[in-house]
């Protein structure tokens, strides 16, 4: 799956602006959720994962991640499934 950037956080990851990470699911019966991928993201780009997530794990407050163009918030959180070759769109919200 892939995470889009916004210009801001290009910086972390030597100013791409996408990063491609495997969500691999829990179980061969379950299919790969955001959390999934924002683990597999904490290992590979740590600095951006930090920028995504709290310190409880959950989404900042002050970031939207939209999933296949729809807010991750309102179809699970972390627990969003992920379709094969998802985009995850990154923007800062306003406050």
């Amino acid at each position: 799956m892939t995470f889009v950037l916004p210009g801001t956080l290009r910086h972390l990851v030597d100013h791409r602006d996408e990063v491609r990470v495997f969500a691999v699911a829990a179980s061969e019966e379950e299919i790969p959720t955001l959390g999934a991928a924002l683990d597999t993201l904490r290992r590979t780009h740590p600095s951006l994962e930090e920028r995504l997530r709290d310190a409880d794990g959950e989404i900042r407050r002050h970031m939207g991640l939209y999933v296949c163009g729809e807010n991750a918030r309102r179809l699970g959180g972390l627990s969003c499934a992920l379709p094969p070759g998802a985009e995850v769109y990154v923007l800062p919200m306003l406050g």
